[in-house]
């Protein structure tokens, strides 16, 4: 019978053949060592693009779209590092999303914030 070892503390195992640990504490420690790096960026990035919604949620309000100054938008705490994706317009123009709620640089230092409901072209929103 061939000996095998506890994945975390490196300890015999006794038991059944597919027992790759000897209890729930070398699991959990073992489970958490492995993704709690990957994890923790994961939770960090989320939370800041969560932030950048929230701020573009609030600022526009119950509008469906307004032009607001950079300098605001910094005053408010967005990041302009963190999106979820952009759009390109036929236009050329591209805005950047956080999730459903989006700017666009429409000239140097003032932004227009939108909101993309569910399957709208952009081009349709510029109409608007």
């Amino acid at each position: 019978m061939e000996l095998r070892n506890c994945k975390e503390c490196q300890q015999i195992l006794r038991g059944r053949t597919d027992k790759r640990f000897c209890d729930d504490h070398c699991r959990n420690s073992y489970n958490n060592k492995i993704y709690s790096s990957e994890e923790n960026l994961l939770r960090i990035i989320n939370r800041k693009l969560r932030k950048n919604r929230k701020i573009l949620q609030l600022l526009l309000g119950d509008e469906q779209r307004i032009k607001i100054s950079k300098v605001k938008l910094i005053k408010a705490g967005l990041n302009f590092e963190y999106l979820t994706h952009t759009l390109m317009t036929s236009k050329g123009q591209c805005y950047i999303f956080c999730y459903e709620y989006g700017y666009l640089e429409i000239e140097p230092g003032i932004f227009l914030i939108v909101k993309n409901r569910l399957n709208t072209p952009i081009s349709a929103m510029e109409k608007n």
